[in-house]
């Protein structure tokens, strides 16, 4: 009987949100199909969303404060803020710095075409 409920519940549910849309299509609706200028901007600032919180993730498994890995690659706590926030975009030398002797890590890069 619950799982009756339950089940009416998710139907329901089904029917009021048939409006939704993915992910994908919200993106493509707003920012332009894959390959149009729009889209290409979008794509560049997740990338740059991403090294930051990647950064940031290593940095908590290391359980560092953004001083602490300031001081050990010869930057400022800012400058880490900056990057990890995606206020300021990083160089590749910045970044591989960043990582190998700031969390004793080893970046990795790949290209695919």
């Amino acid at each position: 009987m619950k799982l009756e409920k339950h089940f009416s519940l998710d139907t329901n549910m089904k029917k009021k949100n048939k409006n939704l849309t993915t992910l994908d299509e919200f993106i493509d609706k707003h920012y332009g199909k894959p390959g149009t200028p729009g889209r290409e901007m979008f794509e560049a600032g997740y990338e740059n969303f991403q090294i930051g919180f990647l950064l940031q993730e290593a940095r908590f498994k290391k359980g560092m404060t953004q001083e602490e890995l300031a001081l050990r690659v010869g930057t400022t706590k800012s400058y880490i803020s900056k990057i990890e926030n995606d206020i300021k975009e990083v160089r590749l030398s910045t970044l591989k710095k960043i990582v190998e002797l700031g969390l004793g890590g080893k970046l990795q890069l790949s290209i695919e075409v």
